[in-house]
């Protein structure tokens, strides 16, 4: 399974609950704060929420 880093580029402040949930549940919180994770099916969803919060990359 390939591997993505995940970089959160804005914040969560004035977001909806579930987005600032997500973002933690990522291992994510302040901005610039970078994570690596499995590239899995609930990941994928979990950035997809997100997405216009964070910057994916594969590695």
């Amino acid at each position: 399974m390939s591997r993505v880093r995940i970089t959160q580029i804005k914040s969560v402040i004035d977001r909806p609950e579930r987005q600032k949930l997500t973002i933690q549940a990522l291992g994510l919180g302040k901005i610039n704060r970078s994570v690596e994770q499995e590239n899995t099916d609930a990941i994928a969803g979990m950035i997809r929420k997100v997405s216009h919060l964070v910057l994916v990359e594969e590695i």
